[in-house]
């Protein structure tokens, strides 16, 4: 059994940047893709970005491309979401979510190939 545990949401001001991070524990952090996911108020939640255990591989939603970064330290068990040019849009919870791919460089965007997932992280951008 995974646990995820998200950190670093808070207030910020538009076109601001907040580092976020997942720490992982109860299993071999290498064996899973990591994502981020993000929910807002009245909406249903949606990918923001992935990326395979090597870190290779790391898709990105159309909405953050270019503005945000994924990344992992394997050695830490933690995986990071880099947010620059935040937006009020940007505001949501974000969730962190793990899928077990083992040795194979296979990252997925839908939610229902994730199969562990942390409490969320609330994120809010003011104007």
């Amino acid at each position: 059994q995974v646990q995820l545990v998200e950190s670093g949401g808070g207030l910020v001001q538009a076109g601001g940047s907040l580092r976020l991070s997942c720490a992982a524990s109860g299993g071999t952090f290498r064996d899973y893709a990591m994502a981020w996911f993000r929910q807002a108020p009245g909406k249903e939640r949606e990918f923001v970005a992935s990326i395979t255990w090597s870190g290779a591989t790391t898709p990105y939603a159309d909405s953050v491309k270019g503005r945000f970064t994924i990344s992992r330290v394997n050695a830490k068990n933690t995986v990071y979401l880099h947010m620059n040019s935040l937006k009020p849009d940007d505001t949501a919870v974000y969730y962190c979510a793990a899928d077990r791919t083992g040795p194979f460089s296979t990252v997925a965007v839908a939610s229902g190939e994730y199969d562990y997932w942390g409490q969320g992280t609330q994120v809010t951008v003011s104007i």
